[in-house]
Parts: structure tokens; C-alpha cells; sequence
């Protein structure tokens, strides 16, 4: 079994690391999806309870139920507001989430970059190697054949 180096432990400690970038990646995108859904959520529900207010007050609304109105109107306000803020933070974690994982993946990008060199490198070594015992063998061959012809 061939022994493991240096260099594959920090392949498969980076390797770990952007795996779990990734993870992380996919459940802030999952975080950042589901508020934008909650605040086009609230957003709507308040354009359509803004509508019913314009159609009842065409029809005639008593003071009580228009401040009701106005009441719930700026609550909704005021959530789709919050909303917004914890979607705006939503989209700064994803961004940070992502740049922590394009870290991640090209630090192991590099590693594997320089495997792959160290591999092609003790290939050629290996090369050179069984082209000068092919050769070596090969020269003696030579010899003996020659010193045979010579007796």
C-alpha cells in the first residue's frame, strides 16, 4: 500500500473544508430564499389589504373601522420592514457563505494542482528509471553476447 503524504492529508483536510462550505452554502441559500418568500409574502397580503381598504372606503367606512384599517395597515408595515431587514441579512450571509466556499475550493484546486505535479513527476522519474535499467540490461546483454562471440 502506497504511504500517504503530507500532501494528501491537507488534499483531503481541504477537500473536508469545502464540503462543508457547500453545506453551509445550500442551507443559506435555502435561509435566504425563505425570506424573500416571507417578505413577497407580507407584501402581497399587505397590496391586497391595502386593495379591500380602497374598495371599502369607496363604499363608505365608518371611522372606527378605517383606523382599524390604518392600525393593521402600518403593523404589517412595520413587519414588512423587519422582514426585509433579516432578508437583507440573509442575502449579506450568503454572500459571505459563498466567498468562504470559492476560498475553500480553490485552495483545494491548488492542492490538487500540486499533486497532480508530484504525480507526474514520480512518472517520469519512473520512467527514466526503467528506461536506464532497460538500457543497463540491454548493455550487458551486449557484452555478454560479444564476449561469447569472442571465445
Amino acid at each position: 500500500m502506497p504511504q500517504k503524504l503530507p500532501l494528501d492529508t491537507l488534499i483531503e483536510l481541504a477537500r473536508d473544508k469545502t464540503d462543508n462550505a457547500a453545506r453551509r452554502l445550500g442551507a443559506l441559500q435555502n435561509a435566504q430564499l425563505d425570506a424573500r418568500q416571507k417578505l413577497a409574502l407580507l407584501t402581497q397580503y399587505r397590496h391586497d389589504y391595502h386593495a379591500q381598504l380602497q374598495k371599502l372606503m369607496q363604499q363608505g367606512v365608518s371611522n372606527s373601522q378605517w383606523l382599524n384599517y390604518q392600525d393593521f395597515l402600518a403593523t404589517l408595515d412595520g413587519a414588512i420592514s423587519q422582514q426585509r431587514s433579516l432578508a437583507q441579512q440573509a442575502d449579506l450571509r450568503l454572500e459571505h457563505g459563498r466567498s468562504e466556499w470559492r476560498q475553500s475550493k480553490r485552495r483545494l484546486n491548488s492542492f490538487d494542482t500540486l499533486a497532480e505535479r508530484a504525480q507526474r513527476q514520480a512518472q517520469q522519474a519512473q520512467a527514466k528509471r526503467e528506461q536506464r535499467d532497460s538500457d543497463e540490461r540491454a548493455a550487458r546483454q551486449f557484452f555478454v553476447r560479444r564476449s561469447a562471440a569472442a571465445s
